[in-house]
């Protein structure tokens, strides 16, 4: 694989690939098959068995869960440096949730014999619990506490970043992402979110039935950061 795939993308946060660091990251990563994704790919489907992990190496992504009563609920979005499906190879389980690609994105395909072995060999299992509560308590931030605006500001401004280490045109990056996922995602109601979208509108924000287009990223950060 291109020595470039595991460096290229953006990485911020508590990411597996900042935990793990940057030698073990690279060699998870060794001879893995690379797959492209536009927005709306799904890359993981609820139900599947787990028979690979992915690896995100640029672009963003959401994770949505079917209920029992039909809802489709918003559980996390993941970036680069982040893997995808690694409960259901840990617990031999299926897969509990759907993974769908929000921006054009790069993943690499681990198998799950593989990634078990590398697991094991390089004694994982503390740093994956870790980044596991590291992640809860990111959702759980997102959805508490701070002015509305800004942490919708944020928000898109954070899948904006990851998302533009894929392709994208220009300075436009769009998302497939509905005012409902981010109702969810932010606690908060559909009609506010429309309401705050409206607000972003003359900075560079334009929202569509089921996408969100960033057309000055920079500017967004700005009243992201004036905003919190």
């Amino acid at each position: 694989m291109d020595d470039t795939l595991g460096t290229a993308a953006a990485d911020t946060g508590h990411t597996l690939r900042r935990l793990i660091g940057e030698e073990i990251w690279a060699a998870l990563l060794a001879d893995a098959v690379v797959r492209p994704h536009r927005p709306g790919d799904i890359l993981l489907r609820q139900g599947a068995p787990g028979t690979h992990v992915l690896a995100v190496l640029e672009g963003t992504t959401k994770v949505v869960r079917l209920e029992r009563d039909g809802e489709l609920k918003l559980l996390a979005f993941r970036g680069p440096g982040e893997l995808l499906g690694e409960v259901a190879v840990l617990d031999e389980e299926v897969r509990l949730a759907t993974v769908e690609a929000l921006s054009h994105c790069r993943v690499a395909v681990v198998s799950k014999d593989r990634f078990m072995a590398f697991t094991d060999r390089h004694d994982l299992y503390p740093v994956l619990l870790r980044h596991s509560l590291n992640r809860f308590r990111e959702s759980e931030r997102a959805r508490v506490g701070g002015d509305p605006l800004g942490r919708l500001a944020d928000t898109l401004a954070r899948l904006a970043v990851f998302a533009g280490t894929g392709h994208c045109s220009g300075d436009r990056i769009e998302l497939a992402l509905s005012r409902n996922e981010l109702a969810q995602h932010l606690g908060i109601s559909r009609n506010t979110v429309s309401t705050l979208l409206t607000v972003l509108g003359p900075y560079g924000v334009r929202a569509g039935r089921m996408r969100i287009v960033v057309d000055d990223l920079a500017t967004l950060r700005r009243v992201a950061g004036g905003a919190s």
